[in-house]
C-alpha cells in the first residue's frame, strides 16, 4: 500500500510540474504567430498596382472582340465543355482569360510573333536573357491554378514586370519570329522552379569549364639528341609527394563538408509537390536546326532537357496558330512525353486541320450524350462545333517594339541619361523624380506650397574643357541656356494674375509668363519682359513700355503701370538668381548621390539571415553572449559538485540515523524545492517572452499609424529594431521549450539519485 501511495504521489508530483511548466495557449499562438508572419511593412514601396494602368490609350482591338474573335471564343467554350465531359478529373484549361481592358481574349491571339531589329535577339539564348533580365518576376496569386488574366505583351515590356504565364507568352513571341518553332506551356513544376528560387544553384561566376585533355603524339625521332641524367633529389620528390598528399586529403575534406552542409540544406519536402503551377516555353526540333526538343525557363532563361525532373507534367501548349491538351499520363513528369503534336492520340488539337468533325473521334454514346445536351443551342453553335477547320484569328496585340533605350547601359558618370526618384514626403522641396541627360534636367515635384510641380532646366555646350588631375568632371559647369517652371491653379489668385508657366530665357535675356486660363476663355493673358542691358543700367533705371509686352485676355488695354512692371521685373530677376542656384545645388545633389552609389557598389557586403548563427557572425556572437548571461543567471553545476540534501540535513541537526518518516520527509523536502525551483526559472523566462511580445505590438502599432510620416531613415531603423526584438523573442522561446522539455529529465533524475544515495538507500531500498 505504501509503494501504492507513493507511486501516486510521484505522479501527482509529475503533473502538476508538467502544467507549471507548460505554455499557455494564448503565448503559444502569439509565438507560433510571430514565427511565421512578417511586420505589416510593404515589402516593396513601388509594388505595382494593375488596375491603375492607363487603358485610355490602348488600340480598339484590345477592347472588343472581331467576329472573327468571338466565333474562336465560341469554339473554345464547346471544346471546353467536351472536354470537361471527356476528363471529368482534370483541371479547367487555360483558353480565354481576360485582358488588361477586362476583355476574354483567346489565349493563341495573345502570341504575337516579332522579329526585332537586334542582333542579340536572332538567338533563342539571346531572347531569354533579354525577358528574364528586362523583366521582374511577379508570383501567381494561386500557386494552385493559372492566372484569371493575361495581358498582352506590349503591356508587359511596357510595365517591366509579370508572372510566368506572362514571361512565357512573351519570350514565345520573340523565338516565333526568329523563325523557331515555339510553343507556350501550361504545366507543373518544383517550387524552386516557380519561386525563382535559385539558392541550391552554383554561382555561375564560380562553375569551373571542364577541362578536355589533349593528346599530343608524337613520332619516334631516332636521330634526337639523348636527354640530361634525372640529378633531381629523390628526398626533395618524396617530400613533395607528401604535401601533395596532404593537400589533396585536405581538399577532400573540404569537399566532404561541403557535400554534408549541401545535404543538409536541402529543402524538405513540399506539401504542393506536382500541383504547382507554372509555365514555360517548349522549342520543338526541326526549324533553325534545333536537334531535339528542349524547355526554357522563362524566369531565368535556362534551357533544360525534356526529361528534367524539375519539370513535372503538363496540361496544355499552344502557339499563334492552335491549342493541343496533353493526353499523355504524366506520373513520371516529362520524361516519357512524346512531343509529336500531330499525333491525335497523344494530343488533342482544337482547331482541326482537317474538315473531320471533332465529336468523330468520341465514341457513339459520348457523341449521343453531348448531343442531348446540346440541343437547345442555336444553329450557328452546332455549325461551329461540327467544322472544326476555322483558322486561328489574327493576334490582337499590337507590334511588340523595344527601343533602342533597352539596350543602353548606365553608367555612373555625371550626366548621362538617367532616373532618379525620390521620397517627397521626406524631402523640403517636394521632389518626387529627377531625370536628366547631357543636356537637360527635368525634375517633378508634389505637395509644394507654392504649388511648382516641374521645373526643366537646359544647357548649353562648354566653350572650353579645363580638366583637373584627381577630379571627376570639369571645373567648369554646364551654361544654362533655359529654364522653365510650371505651376498648378492657385485658387486664391484670380485666374489672370496666376502664374501658370514661367520660363527664363538666359541667353536672349528674356521672361515669358503665362497665366492660367479664364472661365470661358481659350486663350490665357502673357507678359514677355527683355532686361535691360549693362548700358541702359548705367544711363537710367526707369522702364519703357518696350521693355514688356503684355496680353491681358479679354481686354484690349494695354497696362501702362511701369512702377508696377519694373517691380515685378525685379523680383524675377532676382528669382531667376535663385533658381540659378538651386539648379546648380541639383547638380551637385546628383553628383553626390553618384559618389555614394560607387562607394556602395565598391564595398558591398553579403545579407546573412538573423537565424543562420553559422554564416552570420554578428548573431552568433550575440547569441553567445546572450547564453552566457543566462546560464550566468541560472548557473549550471556539475552534479557532483552538489549536495542536495545539505540545506534539509542542516535542518535536522544532521543526524547518524535517521528513521524511515524522517528519510521520506528529506526526500520530498527536496524534491520540492527543486521543482520549485525549476517553475521560478520557467516563470521568469516567461514573463520576460510576453514583456517582449507586449513591446513589439506596441512598436509594431505605433508604426502602423506613424507609417506615412516616417523617413526611409526612421523606416530602416524600426525594422532593425524589429529584427533585434523578433531574435530576442525567437532565444526566449527555444530556452522556454527547453525548460519544458527537460524539466521532467532533471526531476526524475534528482530522484532516482536521491533514492541511490547511501544516506537513504536504506530506507527506500525496499521501496
Amino acid at each position: 500500500m505504501e509503494v501504492l501511495e507513493e507511486n501516486e504521489e510521484e505522479e501527482r508530483r509529475e503533473e502538476e510540474l508538467m502544467k507549471a511548466l507548460e505554455i499557455s495557449d494564448e503565448l503559444h499562438d502569439i509565438e507560433t504567430k510571430l514565427s511565421v508572419d512578417q511586420v505589416c511593412v510593404p515589402s516593396d514601396v513601388s509594388d505595382f498596382d494593375w488596375s491603375s494602368i492607363d487603358i485610355s490609350q490602348l488600340p480598339s482591338s484590345y477592347k472588343t472582340n472581331s467576329p472573327r474573335e468571338k466565333k474562336v471564343l465560341r469554339i473554345a467554350d464547346h471544346y471546353l465543355q467536351q472536354y470537361t465531359h471527356l476528363c471529368p478529373d482534370r483541371k479547367p484549361l487555360f483558353l480565354y482569360p481576360v485582358n488588361e481592358c477586362g476583355v476574354k481574349k483567346f489565349v493563341s491571339t495573345t502570341v504575337r510573333p516579332t522579329l526585332l531589329p537586334y542582333t542579340e535577339l536572332y538567338h533563342w539564348d539571346g531572347c531569354a536573357s533579354f525577358v528574364c533580365d528586362y523583366l521582374t518576376m511577379k508570383p501567381l496569386k494561386s500557386p494552385l491554378t493559372p492566372p484569371s488574366s493575361l495581358y498582352s505583351p506590349t503591356t508587359i515590356l511596357k510595365y517591366q514586370r509579370g508572372n510566368c504565364f506572362d514571361f512565357s507568352v512573351l519570350l514565345c513571341s520573340m523565338l516565333i519570329g526568329a523563325g523557331y518553332d515555339a510553343y507556350c506551356v501550361n504545366g507543373y513544376a518544383t517550387q524552386d522552379i516557380c519561386s525563382l528560387d535559385e539558392t541550391l544553384e552554383v554561382c555561375p561566376l564560380l562553375r569551373k569549364p571542364q577541362e578536355v585533355p589533349k593528346e599530343i603524339t608524337k613520332k619516334p625521332n631516332k636521330y634526337r639528341v639523348k636527354s640530361l641524367p634525372d640529378l633531381q633529389s629523390k628526398f626533395e620528390l618524396q617530400q613533395e609527394a607528401k604535401k601533395k598528399a596532404e593537400t589533396e586529403a585536405t581538399h577532400k575534406n573540404k569537399e566532404r563538408g561541403e557535400e554534408e552542409v549541401m545535404e543538409m540544406e536541402k529543402p524538405t519536402r513540399d506539401p504542393l509537390y506536382g500541383l504547382r503551377v507554372h509555365a514555360w516555353v517548349l522549342v520543338l526540333s526541326g526549324k533553325r536546326e534545333v536537334p531535339e526538343p528542349f524547355f526554357i525557363n522563362p524566369f531565368t532563361g535556362n534551357s533544360h532537357s525534356t526529361m528534367d525532373e524539375h519539370f513535372l507534367g503538363i496540361e496544355s501548349v499552344w502557339n499563334h496558330k492552335n491549342y493541343w491538351v496533353n493526353m499523355q499520363d504524366c506520373r513520371n513528369g516529362c520524361k516519357d512525353l512524346i512531343f509529336d503534336l500531330g499525333d491525335t492520340v497523344r494530343w488533342e488539337i482544337m482547331l482541326s486541320e482537317t474538315y473531320k468533325p471533332l465529336q468523330m473521334l468520341l465514341d457513339a454514346e459520348e457523341e449521343n450524350e453531348l448531343f442531348d445536351r446540346n440541343m437547345d443551342d442555336t444553329e450557328d453553335d452546332e455549325e461551329e462545333e461540327k467544322d472544326t477547320s476555322f483558322a486561328m484569328p489574327p493576334t490582337w496585340v499590337a507590334p511588340i517594339q523595344i527601343s533602342p533605350r533597352v539596350h543602353i547601359y548606365k553608367s555612373m558618370e555625371p550626366e548621362t541619361e538617367r532616373v532618379m526618384e525620390f521620397y517627397h514626403e521626406s524631402r523640403v522641396d517636394g521632389l518626387q523624380k529627377r531625370a536628366e541627360n547631357a543636356t537637360e534636367i527635368k525634375e517633378y515635384f508634389v505637395g509644394r506650397d507654392d504649388f511648382k510641380y516641374f521645373q526643366h532646366t537646359e544647357f548649353g555646350k562648354r566653350r572650353k574643357k579645363i580638366c583637373v588631375a584627381g577630379t571627376r568632371t570639369d571645373t567648369n559647369s554646364r551654361p544654362i541656356v533655359q529654364m522653365k517652371e510650371c505651376f498648378h491653379r492657385n485658387l486664391e489668385k484670380p485666374a489672370d494674375e496666376d502664374v501658370a508657366e514661367r520660363v527664363f530665357l538666359i541667353t536672349e535675356d528674356m521672361i515669358q509668363l503665362t497665366y492660367h486660363l479664364k472661365d470661358k476663355y481659350i486663350t490665357a493673358s502673357k507678359k514677355e519682359f527683355f532686361k535691360p542691358t549693362e548700358n541702359y543700367r548705367k544711363q537710367s533705371e526707369i522702364m519703357t513700355p518696350e521693355m514688356c509686352i503684355t496680353y491681358q485676355a479679354g481686354s484690349s488695354v494695354k497696362d501702362n503701370k511701369l512702377l508696377h512692371l519694373y517691380k515685378l521685373l525685379q523680383e524675377l530677376t532676382e528669382e531667376e538668381k535663385q533658381l540659378k542656384q538651386q539648379v546648380r545645388q541639383s547638380e551637385a545633389e546628383v553628383l553626390n548621390i553618384l559618389k555614394i552609389r560607387e562607394n556602395e557598389e565598391a564595398d558591398i557586403k553579403l545579407t546573412v539571415s538573423i537565424y543562420d548563427t553559422e554564416r552570420n557572425e554578428k548573431r552568433r556572437q550575440q547569441y553567445e553572449a546572450m547564453k552566457n548571461a543566462m546560464e550566468d543567471e541560472f548557473p549550471v553545476h556539475e552534479e557532483q559538485d552538489l549536495d542536495y540534501l545539505a540545506p534539509f540535513l542542516i535542518q535536522i541537526g544532521y543526524p547518524e540515523k535517521m528513521t524511515k518518516r524522517q528519510a521520506l520527509r528529506l526526500r520530498d523536502d527536496c524534491l520540492t524545492d527543486f521543482k520549485n525551483r525549476l517553475i521560478a526559472k520557467a516563470n521568469i523566462i516567461q514573463a520576460r517572452f510576453e514583456k517582449e511580445v507586449e513591446e513589439l505590438k506596441k512598436k509594431n502599432q505605433q508604426f502602423q499609424e506613424n507609417q506615412s510620416q516616417l523617413s526611409r531613415e526612421e523606416e530602416a531603423a524600426f525594422l532593425a529594431d524589429y529584427s533585434e526584438t523578433m531574435f530576442r523573442i525567437h532565444i526566449l522561446a527555444l530556452r522556454l521549450n527547453r525548460e519544458k522539455q527537460t524539466a521532467p529529465q532533471k526531476y526524475l533524475a534528482l530522484e532516482e539519485k536521491l533514492r541511490k544515495d547511501p544516506r537513504l538507500s536504506v530506507y527506500l531500498s525496499h521501496d
